[in-house]
């Protein structure tokens, strides 16, 4: 664990090796999150849209909307089974 002190004027240093670590130089900014008794500081990229390229693939090929109806039609099949199964009609 890595300990900073807070000045007077509420500056902190923060450790080498944590900047190195995260990729963080001068001019970085970081977003400040309280989460209710513990505070964070999350580095944020220097481009958020290329950090963002990719966020949402899956790694398939496939549109979402493809593999959402593939899935509805299996959900579909197995209740149609299940209701043929205990003498629906």
């Amino acid at each position: 664990m890595k300990v900073a002190t807070v000045s007077q004027k509420g500056w902190i240093v923060i450790p080498r090796e944590i900047r190195e670590l995260y990729g963080m130089h001068p001019g970085t900014k970081v977003a400040i999150v309280d989460y209710g008794g513990g505070v964070s500081l999350v580095p944020l990229p220097d481009d958020p849209i290329e950090a963002a390229q990719g966020f949402l693939q899956d790694g398939s090929d496939e549109p979402l909307t493809e593999e959402l109806l593939k899935e509805r039609r299996r959900e579909y099949e197995r209740e149609e089974a299940k209701i043929q199964r205990f003498g629906g009609q």
